[in-house]
């Protein structure tokens, strides 16, 4: 169907994910806190408009407090930047057809920091024939890719469907358990390897979602709990059938909210606290839920792996901008920019 198409049309790949303040001041904080809440707090817990402002300046506070205190700043955006780079750069080697006879333009955009992913879109609706949004999280929720989803249909609507294409279910793609898999043992480090023979633990961390509302009911939002679970036992599955592998069991570890109902229960402190009892001498803990690193990530859950207490153990960082990501990631964008373009032929020549 590619060969049909007569002119040259505008396509764009947007590459988003959260995104986080990278000069930490109290002013940088403020907005994002708000827009946090606004966009996803308020989806699980119902709050006024002026507790809204009054718990993200809160909040903004106490993370400009901490994250001082600690020297902390966020590589969040600058990896995404990079990944961004990265895809670009492979997307331009493809030998794919149809992107030698389309215009490409690949950007970054962020749910609550500039530049934001709804302004980014409405700009890119006068300006391009298609959009590509790339969401850079792994699972789908109401909480994640969700909100890029609604971004899309705020600024599409009725046209969403016929120009625009959201990424998804990265996670339910052997090819990205294999690369993890790669990724995690190229990584891994001297001391650990001659360990291989003792007790070796790895905890898979990922963001947690709810499991009930606070009413005790299933939550009437899709939370992409049965996605969180079918990932780390597809993840759990091939690292331990791995020829290298030297771990002796794997855990999942969820990074929770405190509000909304109940989360999902096997946290990162339970899977630390587990391998301390049954006497792992190493453990090594990789953020599997997040494609690039962040402060719940490389600050919040690192820190509770140094804190444990175990002889040896190691941070992987999270797979960022590493070139056989940016290659497999090209390929599933390549593959929904084909889709979309015959869709549109579809529709014209119908």
């Amino acid at each position: 169907m590619v060969d049909r198409i007569v002119s040259r049309k505008k396509y764009a790949v947007i590459v988003t994910t959260y995104g986080e303040v990278e000069r930490v001041t109290v002013s940088n904080l403020w907005p994002s806190s708000r827009r946090i809440l606004k966009v996803v707090t308020s989806q699980i817990a119902k709050i006024p408009t002026t507790l809204i402002y009054f718990i993200a300046d809160y909040r903004s506070t106490k993370h400009y407090i901490d994250w001082k205190l600690n020297r902390y700043s966020s590589s969040l955006l600058a990896i995404n930047r990079a990944q961004t780079k990265r895809l670009a750069a492979a997307l331009d080697e493809s030998e794919s057809e149809l992107l030698s006879q389309i215009d490409l333009n690949v950007c970054d955009a962020y749910y609550f920091v500039p530049p934001y992913l709804d302004d980014m879109l409405s700009k890119m609706q006068i300006k391009y024939d298609g959009v590509i949004v790339v969401p850079m999280i792994p699972v789908e929720s109401a909480f994640s890719c969700g909100i890029a989803c609604q971004m899309v249909i705020d600024t599409y609507g009725e046209s969403a469907f016929s120009q625009v294409k959201v990424v998804s279910k990265l996670w339910n793609d052997d090819r990205l358990h294999l690369l993890y898999t790669e990724y995690l043992f190229s990584q891994l480090s001297a001391p650990l390897m001659r360990l291989k023979k003792g007790k070796i633990g790895l905890v898979l961390v990922i963001h947690g979602t709810l499991v009930k509302d606070r009413a005790g009911n299933e939550p009437t939002l899709f939370t992409g709990l049965s996605e969180t679970i079918a990932f780390f036992e597809a993840m759990k599955r091939t690292i331990m059938a791995d020829p290298n592998n030297i771990f002796s069991d794997v855990r999942q570890g969820c990074i929770n909210h405190s509000r909304g109902g109940e989360w999902m229960a096997d946290t990162i402190e339970k899977a630390l606290t587990w391998f301390k009892a049954e006497g792992y001498e190493g453990v090594v803990m990789f953020p599997y839920g997040f494609f690039a690193d962040n402060s719940e990530t490389e600050y919040d859950a690192c820190k509770k792996l140094e804190h444990a207490g175990f002889p040896i153990y190691q941070y992987v960082r999270c797979i960022n901008d590493s070139p056989a990501f940016g290659h497999w990631l090209a390929g599933k964008v390549a593959e929904q920019l084909q889709a979309l373009c015959n869709l549109q032929l579809a529709i014209e020549t119908s």
